[in-house]
């Protein structure tokens, strides 16, 4: 029989406009069930329950966001509950707590002009003060404290994937489309390459029926001179953005190369990054929107119109 292995459950709270909501939301995006402002008195029912069979993760850690609007918040028990879930050895119980500034906190709910959940009918500065001396035994007790006074929203879901990420292997989908302009640009795409500059197959006769897949459609590609600085450059622009994308927690890029038709130019463009990015270490993947569409000569007449012998 297999160990059981230890849930870890994060208890997320703060001062009101400190950023609670965009931790939790940054807590779902890496894998973690998040609640928000649950009933303290049905938290050990909760933890009993079986995550939902649909999931991937059998049982992900799971985060609760509270504050002093919570129903049944009293700082003494909630304490007393959290020392007594520690005991139970299914569960490693950790908090967090989202600390900023006064000046800081007065000037975003001026920003928003919303009002303060502790100060309806008074200066935000009330609300403020009462709500920071509620919490103070959290803020003494807590695991993990950032003050986000001079974090944005962007650093703080940085600094909250550094510390929590629950699959730090966890890599982003990259993903290589060639297609078309004749045709549309696809919905989504991060990176645009327009490669309508080289060499067009289409019009040599034995070429013009087949795609970027074959041998000889590259080996034509290959031989205009802008080719081999072209595909160095835009290669280059990749390595050194793909990592910074992943840094940044983005799950998935979304990468256009671009040619007249879509069956030539670009499929033998996006068949060659794809090769060079698994020689350094990337994983894309391809896809081909328009290499199964029929050769248009009206489409590519009306793009050579423009005078450029690529085009």
């Amino acid at each position: 029989m297999s160990e059981k292995l230890t849930k870890p459950v994060l208890l997320v709270t703060g001062l009101s406009g400190a950023g609670k909501s965009t931790a939790l939301k940054t807590l779902e995006d890496i894998g973690w069930e998040t609640i928000d402002n649950f009933p303290f008195r049905l938290v050990e029912r909760l933890l009993k329950t079986e995550p939902a069979s649909s999931r991937n993760d059998r049982d992900p850690p799971l985060a609760l966001g509270f504050d002093t609007r919570t129903r049944g918040f009293e700082p003494g028990k909630l304490i007393e509950l959290v020392k007594r879930l520690q005991k139970n050895q299914n569960y490693q119980i950790s908090t967090l707590y989202l600390d900023c500034t006064g000046a800081e906190l007065e000037r975003r709910y001026a920003e928003t002009r919303r009002r303060h959940p502790l100060a309806l009918d008074r200066p935000a500065t009330h609300g403020i003060s009462l709500e920071r001396t509620m919490l103070a035994p959290f803020r003494r007790w807590a695991d993990h404290v950032i003050d986000t006074t001079d974090l944005t929203a962007n650093d703080l879901q940085r600094q909250i994937r550094e510390e929590f990420m629950v699959n730090k292997d966890a890599i982003t989908t990259i993903t290589l489309t060639s297609f078309g302009f004749s045709r549309g640009i696809p919905n989504n795409i991060d990176l645009l390459f327009d490669v309508r500059f080289l060499a067009n197959p289409f019009w040599d006769s034995e070429l013009k029926l087949k795609t970027g897949q074959d041998a000889e459609v590259a080996e034509y590609i290959s031989k205009d001179p802008a080719y081999p600085e072209a595909i160095e450059k835009i290669l280059n622009m990749l390595k050194f953005l793909l990592p910074r994308y992943q840094d940044a927690g983005k799950a998935y890029v979304n990468i256009g190369i671009g040619c007249t038709g879509g069956r030539h130019r670009s499929v033998h463009v996006a068949e060659r990054l794809s090769k060079d990015l698994r020689a350094s270490g990337f994983s894309p993947n391809v896809v081909h929107r328009n290499l199964a569409s029929r050769p248009m000569e009206a489409l590519e007449s009306m793009q050579k119109l423009n005078g450029n012998k690529g085009i």
